[in-house]
């Protein structure tokens, strides 16, 4: 087998084990188990403490004193073993620990994965800026594969959907060991500080007006990043609790539905070197907060008849909403920030949306839906839940337009390929 099928192989599993679960786990704890939305989403906020502790951590190991393929062997392992163990957990406050415990495994090999497969591929003399895209491409696919695989064996309220997750993560584990080996680089320096160590260098950023305006912002945008994979599929399936719905395919088929989302997300990937040289970076920053109100909206407006439309559409405009943001943010951080500190101030900007942002969110969002939007009757008003997320969006998006200052230098996306 070529190493980059190989690594393909990798990438497809990589995300599979997650896709197997993280769209559907709202579906399972909230129309399966009836746990409240409270519940709920500090069981999903874990994701987000992960993000935070977890990258920084591992990369620190897998620089210093251990192969990257065996580190990441072997957290799959361990993330594979605890998903086992999550069917069997009757209890939302103990649910939150074995999750909080997948995640802190599961988070830190996804930078890993992309460490392996760059150093494999650059020692076997490969132009990785060629070779990687078409790899981490499959990745999404193994995503959207799982979410067709949980949903076809009628996995997605109910704990299978762990278990087909944990079969492929050991499996992916043992996989890595028999990758070419990957010893530590040692890129950091003997003498680096703990806080450079940890990349917490990045935080002086914050002493510039434009830089922590920027960082406020990610947090911002990062609280409406995970809210469709938190309560998407549960949305779509809850209509299966109105009569004239409940035999409908797309509730039957909510998360193949809810796929065109990642698929959207594929496809606009393509597109963001066209945006970008056309409009700059602080526009396409703009389009991405406009399109999560669409994204929104639309849902709050949709059902599976006559206003499929509108839920299909969402779904593609997610890939707008997600790609745009993330992509051009960190395109910015990479062209206005200093070369000693840059690699810590991704760190930071991925910190401040898919950490802190994701986490404040998910908790305040759960909050929110379980006090204002449980109709009388125990059913969830979606419909008004979607509306306020838009509303939050359209003022999130309103005050980035106003406040945030960015002049367009074309020299600065000139680099930006497919």
């Amino acid at each position: 087998m070529s190493i980059k099928l190989r690594l393909t192989f990798m990438s497809f599993l990589q995300f599979f084990v997650w896709g197997a679960w993280l769209i559907t786990i709202g579906t399972y704890c909230i129309n399966g188990k009836g746990w409240t939305f409270p519940q709920f989403g500090a069981i999903f906020s874990t994701l987000a403490i992960a993000s935070m502790i977890m990258p920084a951590l591992v990369g620190i190991v897998a620089d210093k004193w251990m192969n990257a393929e065996r580190l990441y062997g072997l957290l799959h392992i361990l993330y594979g073993i605890v998903l086992f163990m999550v069917p069997g957990v009757d209890d939302p406050a103990v649910l939150f620990y074995y999750i909080l415990a997948a995640m802190l495994c599961y988070m830190p090999t996804i930078a890993l994965s992309n460490a392996v497969a760059y150093t494999i591929l650059k020692n076997n003399q490969y132009n990785v800026v060629k070779v990687f895209p078409p790899i981490r491409v499959w990745g999404t696919i193994g995503f959207i594969v799982a979410m067709w695989v949980t949903n076809l064996t009628g996995s997605k309220a109910n704990g299978n959907q762990f278990y087909i997750a944990a079969v492929l993560a050991i499996i992916l584990g043992l996989y890595s060991f028999t990758l070419p080996k990957c010893p530590p680089q040692k890129t950091i320096a003997k003498d680096a500080s703990i806080i450079e160590q940890l990349g917490l260098n990045a935080f002086k950023l914050f002493g510039t007006y434009k830089m922590a305006l920027f960082f406020l912002f990610s947090m911002l945008l990062g609280g409406a990043l995970q809210l469709t994979n938190m309560y998407g599929d549960a949305y779509v399936d809850s209509f299966k609790e109105i009569p004239m719905y409940a035999d409908s395919l797309v509730v039957k088929y909510s998360t193949i539905v809810i796929s065109i989302s990642q698929i959207s997300e594929t496809l606009f990937i393509l597109a963001i070197p066209f945006f970008l040289k056309r409009f700059g970076i602080k526009k396409v920053m703009l389009i991405s907060l406009f399109a999560w109100v669409l994204r929104f909206g639309l849902f709050s407006f949709g059902n599976p008849a006559d206003g499929l439309w509108m839920i299909i559409l969402s779904n593609i405009v997610y890939g707008m909403a997600f790609d745009f943001f993330n992509i051009s943010g960190s395109l910015f951080v990479e062209t206005t920030t200093d070369s000693k500190i840059r690699s810590s101030a991704q760190g930071l900007f991925m910190m401040m949306s898919n950490g802190v942002g994701a986490f404040l969110g998910t908790i305040i969002s759960s909050w929110a839906i379980g006090k204002y939007y449980i109709l009388p009757n125990g059913q969830t008003n979606w419909q008004g839940a979607w509306l306020a997320f838009a509303i939050y969006a359209l003022v999130v998006a309103l005050l980035f337009g106003l406040l945030f200052r960015h002049k367009h230098n074309p020299a600065d996306v000139e680099s930006v390929s497919h």
